[in-house]
């Protein structure tokens, strides 16, 4: 419906992202705006994560039921994939986690950081430290990110991963 009167098609399709109007329009009337009130502050609050677990999530929202509404969401379809056969990874299928993210900083303008510092904690806690450090990062926690990094550091040298740690050591302030 949405390429009708297109001229462009490849480039349209190109373009057809998490804020393009007709699949944000979908997403918001049909698919989040009908969940509840602790739905909805879940899904946006775990919006942050590239991957969620249980105890993550529950880390992130403070709540302690998310493998209920883990496995309820995965019951409801709602754009949510599992990553591994026992069901214990999962993430947003990438324009509902767009649409989430831009609900986060519409409904908790002031709550990303400290969401991605507890999401450091909850991959830290699960011995996920490149995670944790990602998370830091981006909460702009960079004593945390840091003391994280030195923790691995010389794993990641001599696993000849020194893309990843000079992308952090340019990250960090000077």
């Amino acid at each position: 419906i949405s390429m009708q009167g297109k001229n462009d098609l490849p480039g349209f399709v190109n373009e057809f992202t998490g804020s393009s109007r007709y699949i944000m329009d979908y997403l918001i009337e049909e698919v989040f705006l009908s969940q509840s009130e602790d739905i909805k502050k879940f899904l946006v609050q775990t919006s942050i994560l590239n991957r969620m677990n249980s105890p993550i999530c529950n880390e992130v929202t403070g709540q302690t039921n998310g493998q209920e509404i883990l496995e309820q969401l995965e019951q409801e379809n709602l754009f949510i994939i599992p990553l591994d056969e026992q069901r214990y990874w999962y993430r947003y299928h990438h324009l509902f986690s767009d649409l989430l993210q831009k609900r986060l900083r519409q409904l908790f303008p002031n709550q990303e950081k400290e969401l991605h510092q507890r999401a450091s904690l909850g991959f830290e806690g699960q011995n996920l430290i490149p995670e944790a450090v990602d998370h830091s990062m981006t909460a702009e926690d960079f004593d945390r990110a840091e003391e994280l990094i030195s923790r691995i550091a010389q794993k990641l040298w001599f696993g000849g991963e020194q893309g990843v740690l000079n992308k952090w050591a340019d990250a960090l302030p000077k």
